[in-house]
């Protein structure tokens, strides 16, 4: 799957755009993961993590994990202070780390099926 284009330039019809095509691009190459890579962003509001919420939501319910990626220290510090929570969402510093998440995911679940035989 192509990359997406960047968050920090996208308005809220454009983040709702992103989203439906990201979820639906998920079930059409049968995804096992999603990164989502918020390093540009200089803020997050309250739309954009709804959304990255939401997100990350619809993606488990079609059955692949989704990971958030580099949320910068003043955003981070900023959605607290807001009360703003990606609570229940998987997040990780960078997209190497996001990336053996996901590995690490893959492989509990490879083993978990295994065990059921």
């Amino acid at each position: 799957m192509e990359p997406l284009p960047d968050l920090a330039t996208l308005s809220d019809d454009d983040l709702k755009q992103l989203r439906d095509t990201l979820v639906a691009s998920v079930s059409k190459v049968r995804s096992r993961g999603v990164i989502v890579d918020v390093t540009a962003l200089d803020v997050i509001d309250s739309f954009a993590t709804r959304t990255l919420r939401d997100v990350a939501h619809m993606i488990r319910l079609r059955g692949a994990e989704t990971v958030i990626v580099g949320i910068q220290p003043e955003v981070a510090f900023s959605m607290v202070k807001l009360g703003l929570s990606l609570e229940g969402i998987a997040t990780s510093l960078d997209l190497e780390e996001g990336l053996a998440y996901l590995d690490r995911k893959a492989k509990r679940s490879g083993s978990e099926v295994g065990d059921q035989r």
